[in-house]
């Protein structure tokens, strides 16, 4: 299985950050066994299990986040989690939901995607993309 972050490259650090969390946290609450078990340091203290799957992060342009999400609904077997505009703007969870409800699947604005699932789907849907930062 493979994870793969993209992330809207116009996005200043902040909100890149911000939609990089609220992408892994939705994706995590979707996964059986998301995170690792608890580890101890060689003095004993205990660190909270992390994710033990590699997450890259890419990033591509608002037109292929578009394209991008359609493609991976349509691949089959790929678990599509998007942030958009309509939620990043929204105060609370219910006015998201409102506005959501007002705007059309064309009208969307992606941030960005989190994909999860088998590696050779989802790597064809990103290979093209380049790394964020690259």
């Amino acid at each position: 299985m493979k994870i793969v972050l993209v992330l809207r490259t116009d996005l200043p650090p902040a909100l890149a950050a911000n939609a990089a969390v609220v992408l892994g946290l939705a994706l995590g609450g979707r996964l059986d066994a998301s995170v690792a078990e608890d580890s101890a340091d060689a003095s004993g203290t205990l660190h909270a299990g992390l994710n033990p799957v590699p997450v890259p992060t890419l990033a591509a342009s608002g037109r292929e986040l578009r394209e991008l999400h359609v493609h991976a609904l349509a691949a089959g077997g790929v678990t599509v989690v998007g942030f958009n505009e309509v939620a990043r703007r929204s105060r609370s969870y219910a006015e998201y939901e409102q506005a959501l409800s007002e705007t059309t699947t064309q009208d969307v604005e992606y941030v960005g995607l989190i994909l999860h699932g088998p590696r050779s789907r989802v790597t064809k849907l990103t290979k093209r993309l380049a790394l964020m930062g690259a």
